[in-house]
Formats: C-alpha cells, sequence, structure tokens
C-alpha cells in the first residue's frame, strides 16, 4: 500500500522553478547491494550507503 503523503516513484516532480524532476528511490536504484557506479558525462562517480545510512556521492 502507498503512502498517500509520498509521490508515486514514477511521478515527475515539478519544482518552483518550474522545471521537472524524476524521483528514485534509492532502495530500487541499488536495488539491495551498498554501492553502484554512475556514469555521467564519460566520468565514473560512486553512489554508496555508509555504515550509518547515509549517502555518499564521490568521483
Amino acid at each position: 500500500m502507498e503512502d498517500k503523503h509520498s509521490p508515486r516513484r514514477d511521478a515527475p516532480r515539478i519544482t518552483a522553478s518550474g522545471s521537472t524532476r524524476k524521483v528514485v528511490r534509492v532502495e530500487e536504484l541499488l536495488n539491495g547491494v551498498q554501492e553502484a557506479i554512475l556514469n555521467h558525462g564519460g566520468e565514473e562517480y560512486r553512489l554508496r550507503i555508509t555504515r550509518n545510512g547515509k549517502l555518499i556521492l564521490t568521483k
């Protein structure tokens, strides 16, 4: 059952400036692992969850 206060995961959000952004749950992105390598503009970035449950993005 979805929480009525959280947006659908596939629904784009419209910001105050009028631009849209996509909401992605980290749990769905990482799919059970603690770390992922993201490629952006030919560069690799490391997204990981710390032991304390925080997110860190490094180049």
